[in-house]
């Protein structure tokens, strides 16, 4: 899949495993660059499923996002391109191509 990011900060910050190790540890950081890492590696979301990371859909105020267990507590969020909105008929995650990388956080 495509990785995006929501904006060029997000990219930056993401890209450099320094700037996750300081904010996330040493072993977050490893996880976050993994999953990232699965993800580019997925032809699509529905890939996803089957990969350690427990991909889900978000609900609430985060309808539309999708998350990755990183690190207890925190998740790597990121939306679907195209978006899912669930009314669809059969796997919509098989369609999604790309994503956006949103942020890393403890949404608990």
């Amino acid at each position: 899949m495509d990785v995006l990011f929501s904006d060029e900060k997000t990219r930056q910050f993401f890209s450099r495993l320094e700037s996750l190790q300081r904010q996330f540890g040493d072993v977050g950081a490893k996880k976050i660059a993994l999953r990232l890492q699965q993800l580019q590696a997925a032809s699509t979301l529905a890939h996803m499923r089957g990969m350690p990371g427990r991909c889900h859909a978000l609900t609430a105020d985060r309808v539309g996002c999708f998350a990755l267990d990183v690190h207890h507590p925190h998740r790597l969020v990121f939306r679907s391109h195209p978006p899912i909105d669930g009314g669809e008929n059969g796997d919509p995650w098989r369609h999604v191509e790309a994503v956006t990388i949103i942020e890393v956080v403890d949404y608990h």
